[in-house]
């Protein structure tokens, strides 16, 4: 059997397993099935922060050319916010058609929930560029070390020979870190299981089910995102069949799935490119770009769960607050770290610049790990979407 398969399968064990154990074996499930997906987290975690350094500095050593290095990150970008502002739109559309805060009564709608206040554009700006590269990479900020690493590549590409040893050093590095994660993901359906089962006791369906048209309705959006879209993309602008593309793409789409951390499965994705033909030298520098900037599923989920709070709350947006809701998903994608939860965060920041209640999000945050699920592959697949996309526009020329 293929990695895909043994994670479907080892998926549906960890759901059966989950319904069996019930509430009352969920703290069981925590304590002794938990860490077997702890673990093979905090492998994956182990490997982000050398892997996203290496590939970005020799991805942008690989491009060469400094003009060519400008086309391919506009080209990276303007895809990856394109697909993030739609991806806004159809949640927004699905939380108008379900409506799933009307007429919801729930305890807890009082509880303040933690939340983080949307920081100055200018400080948002200012907080990527590193005053200390080790720093950024000890706290994992992705943003300064991508940053740090495109400077360090353009600065090895513009010296040239005499930098080519560290070049050689860096891609030793990258090639490395390429085979850990190969060691690593022969433990991936041992790891979803782990994950999966006690997040299933914990919220077994009688507790999902006053919620569960803010589930459908952030899943449904999700899908349709992910099989229309990326699906008519890579039909019609990459000239490859959907099919074989969500194929070929699937050990990482449902890794993230289970795990809910784009970065965590940067290594998968980066595995599933060279299946499709997509160069080394594209791909190092797409993807570990996406993983921190691409956030269409998340951006989905944006738009559904502003419209439910809007709705328990007896609030009518105005078209200027749809706006700022399109607006701000967009731009806070940017900075919303690929990591568990980091959604819930951006949500945080969406509803502060609305008006809308922040006690809201406190509903959201029980079931938070549920619809964290979908949205988390979503974002994975569309980074392999647009890395399709860029490295099929550069090879046309």
């Amino acid at each position: 059997m293929n990695l895909s398969v043994k994670i479907l399968i080892a998926l549906g064990l960890g759901i059966i397993a989950g319904l069996s154990l019930g509430a009352e074996g969920a703290k069981f499930a925590a304590a002794w099935i938990g860490p077997l997906g702890t673990i093979f987290m905090n492998m994956i975690k182990m490997l982000i922060v050398p892997l996203v350094f290496s590939s970005l500095v020799i991805g942008v050593c690989a491009l060469g050319d400094i003009k060519k290095i400008g086309r391919i990150g506009a080209k990276t970008v303007g895809w990856y916010l394109g697909t993030t502002f739609f991806a806004i739109i159809l949640g927004l559309a699905f939380g108008l058609i379900f409506e799933p805060g009307v007429g919801v009564n729930m305890p807890g709608a009082d509880v303040k929930a933690a939340a983080k206040a949307a920081p100055p554009i200018m400080k948002v700006i200012v907080d990527i560029f590193p005053t200390n590269p080790l720093d950024a990479m000890l706290k994992a900020n992705m943003l300064q070390i991508i940053v740090f690493a495109l400077f360090l590549g353009i600065a090895i590409t513009g010296v040239g020979e005499r930098a080519e040893y560290l070049k050689r050093t860096i891609d030793g590095l990258a090639e490395v870190s390429y085979k850990m994660v190969g060691y690593i993901m022969k433990f991936a359906p041992i790891g979803v299981f782990g994950l999966v089962a006690p997040v299933v006791a914990a919220n077994g369906p009688a507790v999902l089910l006053p919620l569960l048209k803010v589930i459908i309705a952030v899943y449904l959006a999700c899908i349709i995102h992910a099989l229309f879209v990326y699906g008519c993309l890579v039909k019609f602008v990459g000239g490859l069949s959907p099919v074989a593309f969500f194929k070929t793409v699937m050990p990482a789409s449902l890794l993230a799935f289970t795990s809910c951390s784009s970065g965590g499965t940067l290594p998968v994705n980066m595995e599933c490119a060279d299946k499709l033909g997509v160069s080394r030298e594209v791909s190092s520098f797409v993807l570990p770009l996406g993983a921190t900037i691409n956030m269409d599923g998340t951006a989905a989920y944006q738009g559904v769960c502003a419209l439910f709070i809007a709705q328990i709350y007896g609030v009518d947006l105005t078209a200027g607050q749809y706006l700022t809701i399109l607006l701000t998903g967009t731009l806070a994608s940017i900075g919303t770290a690929g990591v568990p939860g980091a959604g819930f965060i951006m949500l945080t920041m969406i509803l502060t610049a609305i008006g809308l209640p922040l006690e809201g999000s406190a509903l959201i945050a029980g079931i938070d790990r549920i619809l964290d699920m979908p949205r988390t592959s979503v974002n994975v697949t569309g980074d392999a979407c647009v890395n399709y996309l860029v490295d099929r526009s550069e090879k046309s020329k």
